[in-house]
């Protein structure tokens, strides 16, 4: 199987994206990935969830910028990155190629965020010795298998989703910022006109579409959390109190399981509480790294 539809049209598409100017085009693994870099000091690196792009740090990188050198990608057949043949949607596939961008641009962070599934394809190289950071930062972080029967219903689900050429198309077109609105809520977040504008941009591309449902189709976490407590990094987890999209016990269970971390949760935000609230992110983030972490939980 393989991906459909093109990527992003930089020159229309990409006109007015966030943080425009701190935008490249950089060749590796195979793939044309779309990065930005800004601001000065020790390198930061911050990867997206499933679905989104780098638009989703475009509060949360200015911020960060001030103190850091902050590096984000779009990932593998999301936004204006090009897409790998459909078995690299998985864990290992996609911090596979990340390492190799990584590699590409000489880069190690000592601090590392993650969003959503961004937070699993950070752990994952990790625990793989990918990356050495000392802190790593969830929000949001998909790092559990879902529950249940879901845990088998929903990736079949979305491989014959996936197996379907029309089903991208037809998402894609039927997207609105009406749907997309709906979409977010249920996910507990309600964004800005610019987020909601953005992403309705994002779910109106086939091949954005159909990048998410591959990853979706492909990821397997039941490795990742047999794992967890090995992670060689403190963990920071940040938690939306009105995420209904990964549920607070699993954060609390990702707590119980690594002994050096921390959790915070910000009680009035959701799976998208960076794009929600920049600054109170920033703040859980600064506060973070201007502590330590015990062995054993707090």
């Amino acid at each position: 199987m393989s991906l459909r539809g093109q990527p992003l049209d930089w020159t229309k598409d990409g006109a007015d994206w966030p943080n425009r100017a701190y935008s490249r085009f950089v060749e590796a693994g195979g793939l044309s990935w779309h990065v930005q870099t800004m601001g000065q000091g020790p390198d930061l690196l911050l990867v997206h969830g499933t679905a989104a792009s780098t638009h989703s740090w475009r509060g949360v990188a200015p911020l960060l910028a001030k103190s850091f050198t902050v590096t984000a990608m779009d990932l593998p057949s999301h936004g204006f990155t090009q897409a790998p043949p459909f078995h690299e949607l998985s864990l290992p596939g996609m911090a596979r190629l990340l390492g190799e961008l990584l590699q590409k641009l000489d880069l190690n962070a000592d601090l590392v965020i993650g969003h959503s599934a961004g937070a699993a394809i950070l752990a994952r190289m990790c625990l793989d010795r990918t990356i050495s950071p000392s802190r790593l930062i969830s929000l949001n972080g998909a790092l559990l298998p879902f529950a249940g029967v879901a845990r088998h219903v929903f990736p079949s689900l979305a491989k014959v989703l996936f197996s379907n050429p029309l089903v991208g198309h037809l998402m894609a077109r039927t997207a609105s910022p009406r749907r997309v609105a709906n979409l977010l809520s249920d996910m507990g977040s309600d964004l800005d006109p610019e987020g909601l504008a953005l992403y309705t941009r994002l779910f109106s591309n086939p091949r954005h579409v159909s990048g998410a449902i591959g990853m979706m189709a492909n990821w397997r976490l039941t490795e990742l959390e047999a794992q967890l407590p090995s992670i060689p990094a403190d963990l920071l987890l940040v938690a939306g109190g009105r995420d209904h999209a990964v549920p607070l016990e699993d954060a609390k269970r990702v707590h119980a399981l690594v002994a050096r971390s921390r959790l915070v949760v910000l009680d009035r935000l959701g799976h998208l509480a960076h794009e929600e609230n920049p600054a109170a992110v920033c703040e859980v983030i600064a506060q973070f790294l201007h502590s330590e972490i015990a062995t054993g939980q707090s």
